[in-house]
């Protein structure tokens, strides 16, 4: 199974489930044109409890392996739980959207790209910018301020710079942006 179809398979079992959905990560910065390697595809997701057993039964059904308690805990501390497609070893991690003001606009925000003959919900550019600051902030890898810049790079002008300004401080991010934005300076990124 290439990762096209896994993608159009989990999309459409997410619609069949009711499960809104939207491809984040490095997988939709590299829909975005900045992509890098990676073995695992992100979505966040906004079930309630019986769509999101549809959607573990599903995939159980579809011999791919999740943890349906996983999943329910996910749902309920609003974090995330994976699947796994055991013939291919490609990994999906499934992020439980968060109440909080930015993950609710961000979700809002999403487009929808064509792929194959599937819509396919994905983070923008900014708010992809904006969440690896996020996940940088937590530990995450320097790898994704990488990512920022590429996306920075890539966006160009059509970059909403005053929306993701607008969400740095709520976030405790505007150090690492200015540091994004002060090691851009003369690369045309900034």
């Amino acid at each position: 199974m290439t990762v096209s179809a896994l993608l159009i398979d989990v999309v459409s079992m997410f619609r069949n489930a009711g499960v809104p959905h939207m491809l984040t990560g490095s997988f939709a910065a590299a829909v975005h044109g900045a992509g890098r390697a990676t073995m695992d595809i992100d979505f966040v997701i906004d079930p309630d409890a019986a769509a999101l057993e549809a959607l573990t039964a599903a995939m159980l059904d579809s011999g791919r392996y999740v943890s349906p308690e996983a999943a329910r805990e996910a749902l309920i501390a609003r974090t995330m739980f994976n699947v796994v497609d055991v013939k291919t070893g490609w990994k999906v991690d499934l992020i439980v959207r968060k109440h909080r003001a930015f993950s609710v606009a961000e979700f809002s925000r999403r487009s929808e790209l064509l792929l194959g003959s599937t819509l396919l919900p994905v983070a923008t550019v900014e708010d992809l910018v904006l969440a690896k600051l996020e996940w940088t902030k937590l530990g995450g890898s320097r790898r994704q301020l990488d990512d920022v810049r590429t996306l920075l790079f890539v966006a160009g002008e059509a970059f909403d710079r005053a929306y993701v300004e607008s969400w740095l401080d709520p976030l405790g991010i505007t150090a690492l942006w200015r540091s994004v934005v002060t090691s851009s300076e003369g690369t045309g990124l900034s």
